[in-house]
């Protein structure tokens, strides 16, 4: 894969959940999946979640947008990151484990 914008931001965002020992993989669609996916799932204590990832002024699509509506709906976690939101992997992790230790009480 070319090192490009969107690559940097996936990179970034991998090195995110990687520190903080999330699992997390890129679906492989190249044509053979179904569109929309987001570009990185995973789980963080026991939560479900799905990043979408965007260079620059990029904008997801419909079928992007509605994945992720559909992901938040049945109690997922989605964000669409770019280079000036990376801050929003570390914040959507915080919530999650707040949350997972509030469960547990």
């Amino acid at each position: 894969m070319a090192n490009t914008p969107e690559k940097k931001v996936k990179d970034k965002v991998r090195k995110i959940l990687d520190a903080a020992g999330a699992y997390h993989f890129m679906p492989a669609t190249h044509g053979f999946g179904a569109s929309g996916i987001p570009d990185i799932i995973g789980c963080y204590h026991g939560s479900f979640f799905a990043i979408e990832c965007k260079a620059g002024t990029g904008k997801t699509t419909a079928l992007q947008d509605r994945n992720l509506r559909m992901i938040s709906k049945v109690g997922g976690y989605s964000e669409v990151i770019n280079e000036t939101n990376l801050i929003d992997v570390e914040l959507m992790l915080a919530r999650i484990k707040a949350e997972c230790l509030s469960a547990k009480g």
